[in-house]
């Protein structure tokens, strides 16, 4: 099926409250133009330099979202024009995000990214982690960041079960956080492989990739 018609039919399958952002990492932007003319608007990627390359390129109304591990040297790059980052998983980086907001004049949505999979290779706070970070008080002082919810990736495995799991404890993880940010509202968890089973969970923001544009090469 075409990029086009893949849309379609995920679109048609996901809740009203369900955001979906469209993994477009890697892809030609030939690709984004398809499902661009399909009406998406919100992309993800992974790495800065290829987004704001797409961005450069691409119609200004597309909602940009970096959806990978960010490095703290790299936030200048896509600080004028990301719409939300993903991937936030420390204090420093946050202080960051805010600094190079601030020179833009802007104030940078973010989402809390939380370490729920058994890999070590996944990025994220961990519960005490996160309790520190509530309880030093530093997040107030960043004027140019507002944290708008979490994220998190399950363990890459076929057990449902750990998957199902996984989301539960971000769910909860996230529930706690709403109660310290009154403008949390965004729960980013779910790819292709396992979108329906976060839905299920709770998720209000999937991350789909091959699902749309067909495997990576």
């Amino acid at each position: 099926m075409s990029v086009k018609d893949n849309l379609i039919t995920i679109k048609e399958s996901l809740p009203a409250h369900v955001t979906l952002v469209a993994v477009s990492k890697t892809k030609p932007i030939s690709d984004i133009e398809e499902a661009y003319a399909a009406g998406q608007r919100i992309f993800g990627e992974n790495k800065i330099q290829e987004m704001t390359q797409k961005w450069e390129a691409l119609p200004k109304d597309i909602a940009w979202h970096m959806i990978g591990h960010v490095q703290r040297n790299k936030v200048k790059y896509m600080a004028e024009y990301v719409s939300l980052i993903h991937g936030v998983d420390s204090l420093k980086l946050l202080q960051e995000i805010n600094k190079q907001a601030k020179k833009h004049q802007r104030v940078i949505p973010c989402l809390l990214q939380f370490h729920i999979a058994e890999e070590a290779t996944k990025f994220g706070f961990d519960e005490a982690e996160f309790n520190a970070l509530i309880a030093s008080g530093n997040i107030s002082a960043l004027q140019h960041i507002k944290i708008v919810g979490c994220m998190g990736m399950a363990t890459f495995t076929d057990d449902q079960h750990q998957i199902r799991r996984e989301f539960k404890t971000l769910k909860t993880l996230f529930d706690r956080a709403k109660t310290k940010f009154p403008e949390i509202s965004t729960l980013s968890m779910g790819m292709s492989g396992d979108y329906q089973i976060a839905i299920e969970e709770g998720s209000t923001m999937v991350r789909l990739g091959s699902s749309i544009f067909g495997s990576r090469k």
